[in-house]
C-alpha cells in the first residue's frame, strides 16, 4: 500500500513537471514569435527608459521640496526634558543660593514655539521657486520623452529599411541561382562556352555575400532598437509597416508655421523661459538679505531641584507647579553690514539673469537652425526619392532589355552583370531615399507636435 502511494506521488510530480515544462515552452515560443509594433516600441520605451525614471524621481524630490517650502510658513514647535546632577559647589537652580560640597538633583521641562513673522519675503519666494522647479522638471521630462520617441522611430525605420534591403539581396541571389542553372543548360546544349558557368558562379557567390551582409545589418538594427528599449535581443523582432509609396503631400509647403508652432510650444524653449523666472526669483531671494527680519517666540516650562540642605523643599509635582512660567519674545534683526555678502549675492543673481536670457536666445536660434535644416533635408530627400524612383524605372527597362539580348546571345554575361549591378544599386538607392524622406518628414512632424507613430 505504501509503495503504491509513493508510485502515485512520483507519477503526479512527473505530470506536474511535464505540464510546467510545456507551459514554459509555450510562453517562450510566444515571446520568440511576438513582433513589436511601432506604438508598442514607443510606449515601452517611455515606460521603462532609465532617464525617464530618473526624471520622474526628480519630480518626487520636487514634491518634497514644495512640502518643505510650505512648512516654512508654519511655526516651529519644540519640547525638552532634562535631568541634571551636580556634585560640589554651585548654585541651586531654584533658590539661586550657593551650595558647598553638595549633591544636587534637578529636573526641567520646556515647550517653545517660534514663528517667523517677516524675513524680506524670502520664505514666500522660496515657495514660489520650489513650484517653479517642479514645472521645469515636468518640462524636462516631456523633452526627454520627445527625444526618446524620435530615437525609437528612427531605429524602427532603420530596421524596416534593412528588412527591405535584405529582401532585395535575397531576390538577387535567387535570380543569380536561376541564371546559373540556365547557363549550365545552355552550356550543355553547346550554345554558350563553359567559361560562362564560372562567371555565373562568381556572381552567385557575390550575391550570397551581399545576403550575409544584409542579414548582419538587419541584426545590428534589431540589436540597436532592442538596446534602446532595454529588452533582450534574443528573439526580438518588429512588425513590418507597409511604406511603399511616400508622396509629396507628406512634406510641408512652407517652414513658417513649423517655426511659429515650435517657438510657442517646444519644451526646450519653455524650459529656457522658466529658467529666466528662476533667476529672477534668485535675485529677489538675494535682496531679502537687505531687509530686516522679525520673529516671535513663546515658551512654557518649569524646574524642580532637590538637595540635602534644601530649606524650602516641596513635593515633586508641587514644586514643578510652583516654578512653572511663561515667556514671550519678539526680536527684530536689522542688517547693517554683511561684509559685502548681500551685495555680491544680488550682483551674481543679476548676472545669472542675463545668462538665462542669453540661453533663451540661444535656444531659439538652435531651434530655428534645426528646423530650417530639417526642412531643407526633407525637401532634398523628396527630390532624391523622385530621382531614385525614375532611375529604378529606367534601370528595370535597361536590365530587361539586356536580359532579352543575353538570352538570344547578342550580349555577353559580363555586360548583363553590369546591367544587373546598376539595377541593384538603383533598388538600394530607392529604398534608402524612401526611408530617408519618411524620417525627415517625421522630424518635421516632431517639431509640429504631431504623433510620431501614425
Amino acid at each position: 500500500m505504501k509503495k503504491t502511494m509513493i508510485s502515485k506521488k512520483n507519477s503526479f510530480m512527473r505530470s506536474g513537471l511535464l505540464v510546467l515544462f510545456m507551459l514554459l515552452l509555450v510562453v517562450s515560443s510566444y515571446a520568440q514569435q511576438k513582433k513589436w509594433t511601432l506604438q508598442e516600441c514607443v510606449s515601452y520605451a517611455l515606460e521603462n527608459n532609465i532617464s525617464i525614471k530618473q526624471t520622474e524621481n526628480t519630480l518626487l524630490v520636487n514634491e518634497q521640496d514644495i512640502i518643505a517650502a510650505k512648512g516654512n510658513f508654519l511655526p516651529s514647535v519644540s519640547g525638552s526634558l532634562g535631568e541634571r546632577m551636580s556634585i560640589g559647589s554651585g548654585f541651586d537652580p531654584v533658590t539661586n543660593l550657593r551650595i558647598n560640597n553638595q549633591t544636587t538633583h534637578s529636573f526641567n521641562y520646556n515647550l517653545s514655539v517660534s514663528q517667523n513673522v517677516f524675513n524680506g519675503f524670502r520664505t514666500l519666494n522660496l515657495y514660489k521657486q520650489s513650484r517653479l522647479n517642479q514645472e521645469i522638471s515636468n518640462l524636462e521630462l516631456a523633452r526627454i520623452k520627445d527625444d526618446i520617441s524620435l530615437n525609437v522611430v528612427n531605429a524602427y525605420l532603420n530596421v524596416l529599411f534593412n528588412i527591405e534591403n535584405l529582401e532585395i539581396a535575397q531576390a538577387q541571389y535567387d535570380f543569380s541561382d536561376k541564371q546559373l542553372q540556365q547557363v549550365k543548360d545552355l552550356v550543355d546544349a553547346g550554345v554558350q562556352p563553359r567559361a560562362n558557368i564560372f562567371d555565373a558562379e562568381a556572381t552567385l557567390s557575390r550575391d550570397a555575400q551581399q545576403v550575409t551582409i544584409a542579414e548582419n545589418n538587419l541584426n545590428l538594427a534589431l540589436l540597436t532598437l532592442s538596446q534602446l528599449l532595454q529588452v533582450p535581443y534574443n528573439g526580438f523582432n518588429v512588425e513590418v509597416i507597409d511604406i511603399d509609396t511616400p508622396s509629396e503631400t507628406l512634406l510641408y509647403n512652407e517652414i513658417t508655421p513649423i517655426l511659429n508652432h515650435a517657438l510657442e510650444n517646444r519644451n526646450e524653449i519653455k524650459i529656457a523661459e522658466k529658467n529666466i523666472e528662476n533667476s529672477e526669483l534668485n535675485t529677489e531671494i538675494s535682496k531679502s538679505g537687505y531687509l530686516p527680519s522679525v520673529s516671535f517666540g513663546y515658551g512654557f516650562g518649569s524646574v524642580w531641584s532637590e538637595s540635602k540642605n534644601d530649606l524650602t523643599k516641596q513635593a515633586y509635582f508641587r514644586e514643578l507647579d510652583l516654578n512653572k512660567g511663561h515667556n514671550f519674545n519678539l526680536s527684530v534683526s536689522i542688517p547693517i553690514f554683511s561684509r559685502f555678502q548681500n551685495k555680491t549675492a544680488v550682483a551674481k543673481s543679476k548676472i545669472q539673469e542675463e545668462n538665462s536670457k542669453l540661453s533663451l536666445d540661444q535656444a531659439k536660434l538652435d531651434l530655428e537652425s534645426n528646423i530650417q535644416g530639417a526642412y531643407t533635408d526633407a525637401q532634398a530627400a523628396l527630390k532624391a526619392y523622385i530621382a531614385a524612383k525614375k532611375s529604378l524605372e529606367s534601370q528595370e527597362l535597361a536590365f530587361n532589355n539586356s536580359k532579352e539580348r543575353y538570352d538570344i546571345g547578342s550580349m555577353t554575361a559580363f555586360d548583363l552583370e553590369q546591367a544587373r549591378v546598376q539595377l541593384i544599386n538603383a533598388q538600394s538607392s530607392l529604398i534608402n531615399a524612401k526611408y530617408d524622406f519618411v524620417f525627415k518628414t517625421k522630424v518635421l512632424d516632431f517639431y509640429m507636435g504631431k504623433s510620431l507613430t501614425d
